[in-house]
């Protein structure tokens, strides 16, 4: 019995891949993985957290941007798609059709089953490595939580969560929110 060789991608190949592929796929270490569709409820809670980003950073030079540009974390040879992002980089204000941030403050994701783990290892890992981030931020789904990562200099990580009836800070944007406004339109009390 003879086995398929298998392909592994350059990052070349993916990102010409990908331009014209039907589906999003993230990139890691030369292989590309289709993404799956989100839930209503996912989708609405990563709309809330777009949307006050937005208006917070209305002014500033700083931008948030939600699942369709992908973020490149160079160290680990992967492109990934976050549910919600904000850069103060340069290129984020620079008018050109660039679908990828390098340099993310802040990065959140919405955890559901078929990805919680992925989120919680592999981007805890590799996002954590990008120099610029400030904050990894988990949001559940099913019950009003919020899990924070945050840089604490050279000293290492701060673990902190949130649950119902708190207000959230987002330190890397200056924004601070009660829980239950991430959660407005959602069956999640």
């Amino acid at each position: 019995m003879q086995l398929a060789e298998k392909h592994t991608l350059t990052e070349a190949e993916y990102l010409a891949f990908e331009e014209s592929a039907s589906i999003r796929h993230e990139f890691v270490a030369g292989e590309a993985y289709a993404m799956s569709g989100g839930t209503l409820r996912h989708n609405r809670i990563a709309a809330n957290t777009l949307v006050t980003l937005m208006s917070h950073l209305k002014g500033m030079p700083c931008q948030a941007f939600m699942s369709d540009v992908k973020l490149h974390v160079a160290h680990d040879s992967a492109y990934y798609y976050p549910d919600v992002m904000a850069t103060c980089a340069e290129q984020a204000n620079a008018a050109n059709e660039t679908q990828v941030v390098n340099d993310p403050i802040l990065v959140v994701e919405v955890l559901s089953p078929s990805t919680e783990a992925i989120d919680r290892r592999e981007k805890l890992h590799a996002y954590r490595r990008l120099p610029s981030l400030q904050e990894y931020i988990l949001i559940s789904q099913d019950r009003q939580q919020v899990e924070i990562y945050r840089r604490q200099g050279d000293i290492g990580w701060l673990y902190i969560t949130y649950e119902p009836g708190d207000t959230v800070e987002f330190a890397s944007v200056g924004v601070t929110l009660p829980i239950v406004e991430l959660y407005a339109g959602t069956d999640v009390a």
